[in-house]
């Protein structure tokens, strides 16, 4: 192995949401271009401490698959490094037992993210060391998809076109990182720190497969809307922590489901807005939905977490959630909109309850979501239009096969009553919407 002034020389990978060796775009390049690759994916500490929950499926998952890796990387006679702290302290602890010649990564779009990396490359560059980032978990990033004049699509159609354009006319090609294997580090296998180290315990649970198949992308638009059939593709997780391709995903959908594709514009439209507009982490995309006066009732807040709203489509979705860390998607703006606008619950309570129950979670999406319900949002649903989840139900789950799976009770005398009336829920929030938005009229 090189080395100077007694350090071993490397190029580190860091893994963060982008957890595969196969079609990563920083590690193709890095092994490309450098020799003694060393992959490090850091427990980031100021992540985990927030992490209320000692079962968290979301760590689990990332560990099981970090094992994965590190196992194929052993047979080939490299390692994968693993480690807990904080991320600027591991780069500083690194740097005293490595010469670090570079650092590759996939970015983030999160601003907590940027404010690390930032801090990490300040850090690097102090020590004469190359900090490189590329895009990898979206298609298409900050200003490659603009209007005419440069600035951002705030409307999901015109933006939905744009990207469908571009995405005809520039090839989405995967990267073939195994060609350069013989670039990764070669040295004895390092110990990875326990989950229980790391102040979590081990669960038992099947995460869903990472195959797409065609039969499921060509029913997908006809069948995606019941939640009793398993007609999605769970990738959800597997997006949010890159441990599949985003573009062989996207090439998939383009061959067979133009509904799938769409959803996966989605995912870019919410990434590029939050690159655009980072307040929407705390304020309404549209400031005028800052004035709505919200009930925040906690008791019934309380009713939502637990599915004891009376109303079963809602009450059979907040159980999935807590049960299995996932909601079917329809069933997610069903409960969404009955937080916001049957209760009138602040979005915010509803976006933070979500994002510490799903194992899918991440920041765009889940607060592109909730504000697009919310009406708060860009290119959101009227405020005005309020889900009946008694008619959604009706609709997509008639023979209650769905609730019935997640509501034992149903139809006894153990259910509980409706904790609110529909009708007089729906004129209560549109008075109160019409009250708050007027407010900024004035």
């Amino acid at each position: 192995m090189t080395t100077l002034k007694e350090k071993p020389l490397v190029n580190i990978v860091w893994l963060r949401r982008d957890l595969r060796l196969d079609d990563n775009t920083a590690l193709f390049h890095a092994l490309k271009t450098r020799e003694n690759v060393l992959p490090l994916f850091i427990f980031d500490a100021a992540i985990l401490l927030r992490l209320s929950n000692r079962e968290d499926y979301r760590v689990n998952f990332i560990y099981e698959t970090l094992l994965q890796i590190k196992n194929e990387l052993e047979k080939i006679g490299s390692t994968l490094m693993v480690t807990y702290g904080r991320p600027l302290e591991i780069f500083r602890s690194l740097a005293e037992k490595y010469h670090i010649c570079s650092v590759y990564c996939n970015r983030d779009y999160e601003p907590y993210a940027n404010y690390r990396d930032m801090e990490v490359e300040r850090l690097l560059k102090i020590n004469r060391a190359e900090f490189i980032s590329y895009k990898d978990h979206i298609l298409f990033e900050k200003n490659e998809l603009v209007k005419k004049d440069g600035k951002p699509y705030t409307v999901f159609t015109p933006y939905r076109n744009c990207f469908i354009e571009k995405l005809n006319t520039e090839l989405v090609r995967a990267n073939k990182t195994s060609l350069y294997y013989h670039n990764f580090i070669r040295m004895r296998p390092l110990t990875m720190p326990s989950l229980e180290s790391l102040g979590f315990s081990k669960v038992e649970f099947d995460f869903p497969p990472k195959a797409l198949s065609q039969s499921l992308l060509e029913n997908y638009g006809n069948e995606r809307d019941f939640p009793s059939l398993n007609s999605t593709s769970r990738l959800s997780i597997h997006l949010r922590f890159g441990t599949v391709s985003i573009r062989k995903i996207t090439a998939l959908a383009m061959l067979h489901s133009k509904t799938y594709l769409s959803e996966l514009i989605w995912r870019n439209f919410y990434s590029q807005i939050l690159w655009f507009f980072p307040h929407v982490t705390t304020r309404a995309f549209k400031p005028a939905y800052d004035n709505i006066r919200w009930e925040n009732d906690q008791n019934q807040f309380k009713a939502w977490c637990d599915g004891q709203t009376g109303y079963p489509l809602v009450d059979a979705g907040m159980r999935e959630l807590n049960q299995t860390g996932f909601m079917h998607n329809r069933v997610r703006m069903v409960t969404a909109s009955f937080l916001c606008k049957h209760l009138l619950i602040d979005w915010r309570w509803g976006e933070t309850y979500f994002a510490a129950n799903l194992n899918d979670y991440e920041l765009a999406s889940n607060n592109g979501g909730w504000q697009w319900i919310a009406g708060s949002g860009c290119d959101a649903v009227p405020y005005f239009r309020i889900f009946n989840p008694e008619l959604q139900m009706q609709k997509f789950d008639p023979d209650y096969a769905y609730i019935k799976k997640w509501i034992p009770e149903f139809g006894t005398d153990k259910y509980p009553e409706k904790i609110i009336d529909p009708t007089l829920a729906r004129d209560r929030a549109i008075a109160r919407y019409n009250e708050g938005l007027g407010k900024e009229q004035a």
